[in-house]
């Protein structure tokens, strides 16, 4: 045996380890819900243009899902956009059966956001990335 390194995987390779601890985690967490664990998706927000200027990606793990990545352009911010998205997200969730959100957010970004959205600080990370802190949140629903 010989353990490899790769950095541009295949989604070949990348779905044996999927597939493989999805078959282990079945025996003590049977997927009760619509979606495979690791299901993902995203909510766009378009300009009169078509072109995007914000939008989350978002995946589904058991019984909750994790916000990923949430991006909103300049002219997006401020405008009641970001709230929109998450009141989809958190609509989409419920519709699917999922009981939480969780998602990470670091010291510049977007905490106090969540926290008026309804999520609480769970776990911090001190000191990562250098200099800065990680918050990990969620959010029952």
């Amino acid at each position: 045996m010989k353990v490899e390194l790769a950095v541009s995987p295949s989604s070949e390779d990348l779905k044996v380890i999927s597939d493989g601890i999805a078959a282990f985690n079945e025996k003590y967490l049977p997927n009760d819900g619509e979606f495979d664990s690791g299901f993902r998706f995203g909510l766009f927000v378009k300009n009169d243009n078509g072109e995007i200027v914000g939008g989350l990606q978002a995946s589904v793990i058991w019984s909750y899902c994790v916000l990923e990545l949430l991006w909103l352009s300049e002219e997006t911010r401020g405008t009641g956009i970001g709230t929109e998205l998450m009141g989809q997200l958190e609509a989409f969730a419920k519709e699917k059966g999922l009981q939480q959100i969780r998602t990470e957010t670091l010291d510049f970004q977007a905490k106090p956001f969540y926290e008026k959205l309804g999520f609480r600080v769970y776990g911090v990370i001190e000191g990562s990335p250098e200099n800065h802190t990680t918050y990990f949140l969620v959010k029952d629903i």
